[in-house]
């Protein structure tokens, strides 16, 4: 039997097949672990990062009480990779949610950077 995170893993990389970032659209792709949430704004053409925001940001999560595995933690770094991307320029993206199903952690950090300003 496959673990979760196998099971994620083969979901991931069906989603990878169909989703890839150019110059114009880069790929926002997420990736989740018990005690924080990772985003980084991706361009696949050229093979680098442009943009990354996690809850281990330690300049943006000072104030921050509690847990950063939840969503009130995924909300501010969504909110935060959203204002990133809009300093460097970037304005549509493609989503790539990592195998994760779109609820919960996953859903508040897409919900946060699009309020932010990012369309995808």
């Amino acid at each position: 039997m496959a673990s979760r995170n196998d099971m994620r893993k083969r979901r991931h990389s069906r989603i990878r097949k169909k989703v890839s970032g150019t110059t114009q659209k880069p790929r926002l792709c997420i990736y989740r672990s018990l005690n924080n949430i990772y985003a980084q704004i991706i361009d696949d053409a050229a093979g680098r990062t442009l943009v990354s925001s996690s809850t281990l940001d330690a300049a943006s999560f000072k104030g921050h009480k509690g847990h950063r595995g939840n969503i009130e933690a995924s909300r501010k770094a969504g909110e935060l990779v959203g204002k990133k991307a809009l300093k460097a320029g970037i304005r549509k993206v493609v989503f790539d949610r990592g195998g994760y199903l779109y609820h919960g952690r996953v859903k508040a950090l897409a919900d946060a950077a699009r309020e932010a300003g990012l369309e995808f």
